[in-house]
């Protein structure tokens, strides 16, 4: 079935970072979406040119309003428009929701593993705030991979003292002063402690940079884990 693209009016737009932004948009006739889900964002100039990309949808349904995470990449020709640029109340069209594999459903009660490098973490901010909205009892483990402390995403929604959320945060080039972990990539030491905290049919989804999901992945499988349980998603 070929879905339609939608008019969509840009409504709020919140920093996370110095270079990454949540856009809320509303969307007349979002037929809802699952957390995991995706986009795609299409911008039209007066010459006719058109732009398609896609973005990860960052927040659980809720009506016509859906949220964004963009990461502006340097010298893109979308994203720091949309980063930036794009005043309240301009439309673009978005066409979704995208993908019906890498989803978390309320009904699932399994221990959650959830691994992000830098903007990967968007849709996985979708699942935990809607396991928190659900209310549900499932322990979800974050382990979040990021250059430097300036680079988190979601301070408020990773600190707020949830206790079914476990988080853990790797820097790889500059770490707070007191961290007991040098600045370094993902190691099997990492994971190894979080994956023990599964079930054998735990789901883990991992969203990144290919590189960074080709070797969380394949950590995880020396690790032991299932790699039918291991769902991915990628950019870059």
């Amino acid at each position: 079935m070929t879905l339609a693209w939608r008019r969509a009016r840009l409504v709020e737009r919140h920093p996370q970072s110095a270079t990454a932004r949540s856009l809320v948009f509303t969307v007349p006739g979002w037929p809802g979406h699952l957390p995991g889900q995706h986009v795609d964002v299409r911008l039209t100039a007066d010459d006719g040119y058109q732009a398609v990309r896609s973005y990860s949808l960052a927040a659980p349904a809720d009506g016509d309003r859906i949220e964004l995470g963009v990461q502006a990449v340097p010298d893109g020709e979308v994203s720091p428009y949309l980063a930036d640029e794009l005043p309240p109340g301009a439309e673009v069209e978005v066409r979704g929701p995208l993908g019906n594999w890498f989803v978390w459903r309320s009904e699932q009660t399994e221990p959650v593993l959830l691994v992000a490098g830098g903007s990967g973490l968007v849709p996985l901010a979708a699942m935990i705030r809607a396991h928190r909205q659900a209310e549900s009892g499932s322990p979800f483990h974050l382990l979040y991979s990021v250059r430097t402390p300036d680079d988190v995403w979601y301070h408020d929604h990773l600190a707020d003292g949830d206790p079914t959320l476990d988080v853990r945060i790797v820097y790889t080039r500059q770490a707070p002063p007191g961290s007991t972990r040098p600045p370094g990539r993902l190691t099997p030491k990492d994971l190894d402690a979080w994956s023990n905290r599964l079930e054998p049919v735990s789901p883990v989804y991992v969203c990144g940079p290919t590189g960074f999901v080709e070797t969380a992945s394949d950590l995880l499988v020396d690790l032991g884990r299932d790699p039918a349980t291991i769902r991915t998603e990628r950019f870059g």
